[in-house]
């Protein structure tokens, strides 16, 4: 581990380059993260090539991106996010999560997702969170001790899902503090966020909205209600007044796939301050799932290809949490790169598959990663030898069908329980025909990385 005095140290050199010329000092700051890191296996160091390429090339879209950042994000706000996010959160809590992966023989994550409350103030079409979700919490006492759990292992990184987390802004608020040290990020409509709340980010400094939209204003109100969109209009418009950073996410179906991914939207949210879109594709989960929702194979082609083409053309950084399994060597879930606990305390190996035999409630998070089911994604993964076909559930149903089954575990939806065959059956059309389109796609990169070899 890096003596904390040394970072200390470094930390206070790299905030001065940060708040001078950055154009002039950012390869300066790459240095010092360079020697911070070394140049051993858990070093980042393809990361951080990629990152210094950018710093080198003014007409690189990322770099105007990150420009953008420089002059647009308030300065100590910036400071915690390049202390918790990059150096506590990967260059320093990440050897110290392999260590513990190594020690106990399982995965540890490198963020957690949780549900401070399945309530929310919206009644969105197909969701149930505002007729139901009032009536599960997970306490302040409770996240705090999760929290204090997961940086025992190395993580820094936490992130709010829901219902709608900022029905809990105050204790929100009062776990930044507590924990100064993390990096949060909570997905929310943001029609809760207002000035005071603004005010609040500014002076914790340590979280990340990441809003979701459905596209313009007809999709945005058509699901969400009349006065939605503009209420999310007026948040993007107070954070970027305020310099506060914010994201986007996304899910794409079927039937919005076009308009969210469309040149008007993408320079839409550049204009309103987005420095990141996340688009999540349709999941079938639920027994009322719309699978007339699943994009199709050439729809889901359109989106690996489009995504890619934003990534390298505009100064926002969009990231597809399905089609970019090849970056992460598949699937991420099971507590291999993050794991999910509802606000039951459940604790499921993915926010979208919601099979558990463990509640933080009753174990440890170590007990619970070293639980039967998380311990089944430990020892499967990957599922596929192929990354664009990632997920046991969507693309590899007979894989989640017989984890469940062989672990016990069971459903985490309190409100409608799902068995696990009705829900792999849902997909299993769906992985039929997308794993021709699939190998296409696979054999296309492979080839393209080892022509690039040489």
């Amino acid at each position: 581990m890096i003596p904390k005095t040394l970072t200390a140290l470094g930390l206070k050199t790299a905030f001065g380059y940060i708040e001078k010329d950055p154009e002039k000092n950012l390869p300066k700051l790459m240095d010092w993260v360079d020697r911070l890191a070394g140049d051993g296996p858990d070093s980042f160091q393809t990361q951080r090539d990629a990152f210094r390429a950018v710093i080198n090339d003014p007409d690189n879209n990322m770099h105007q991106l990150m420009m953008n950042i420089f002059r647009d994000v308030d300065r100590d706000v910036l400071k915690a996010t390049f202390e918790n996010f990059f150096l506590n959160a990967n260059i320093i809590g990440w050897p110290r999560q392999e260590a513990m992966r190594a020690k106990y023989g399982c995965n540890i994550p490198w963020a957690i997702l949780l549900d401070p409350t399945s309530a929310c103030n919206l009644h969105c079409t197909g969701c149930w969170a505002a007729e139901y979700g009032n009536k599960l919490n997970l306490s302040l006492d409770e996240i705090d001790s999760i929290i204090r759990q997961g940086k025992e292992l190395g993580v820094y990184m936490y992130i709010y899902t829901g219902g709608e987390p900022l029905v809990r802004k105050k204790d929100l608020i009062t776990l930044c503090e507590r924990h100064s040290d993390c990096q949060f990020l909570a997905f929310t409509n943001a029609t809760l966020i207002d000035e005071a709340f603004a005010e609040e980010l500014l002076r914790v400094k340590n979280f990340l909205p990441a809003i979701s939209l459905e596209g313009f204003e007809a999709a945005t109100d058509g699901r969400r209600g009349g006065g939605v969109y503009r209420k999310v209009v007026g948040a993007m418009e107070l954070l970027k007044e305020k310099k506060l950073p914010f994201g986007i996410s996304a899910c794409y179906t079927s039937q919005n796939l076009d308009s969210i991914s469309s040149e008007a939207f993408i320079d839409q949210l550049t204009q309103w301050g987005a420095s990141f879109i996340w688009y999540f594709h349709y999941m079938p989960v639920g027994n009322d799932a719309a699978l007339e929702l699943l994009p199709s194979p050439a729809q889901r082609e359109q989106m690996y290809r489009r995504v890619r083409e934003i990534r390298s053309t505009k100064p926002i950084f969009a990231m597809d949490f399905q089609n970019d399994g090849e970056y992460v060597g598949g699937c991420i879930a099971g507590g291999r790169r993050y794991l999910h606990i509802n606000a039951n305390g459940d604790v499921d190996p993915c926010v979208f598959i919601h099979y558990s035999d463990s509640n933080i409630r009753e174990n440890t998070l170590l007990e619970c990663l070293r639980g039967p089911i998380f311990m089944a994604y430990h020892d499967g993964q990957p599922f596929d030898e192929n990354h664009l076909r990632p997920c046991p559930m969507l693309e590899n149903p007979e894989k989640l069908r017989k984890m469940v089954k062989d672990t016990g575990a069971h459903s985490t939806d309190l409100q409608s329980p799902e068995s696990v065959d009705h829900l792999c059956d849902k997909c299993a059309s769906y992985a039929a025909c997308w794993r021709p389109e699939a190998d296409r796609l696979w054999e296309a990169s492979e080839a393209a990385k080892r022509a690039k070899k040489g």
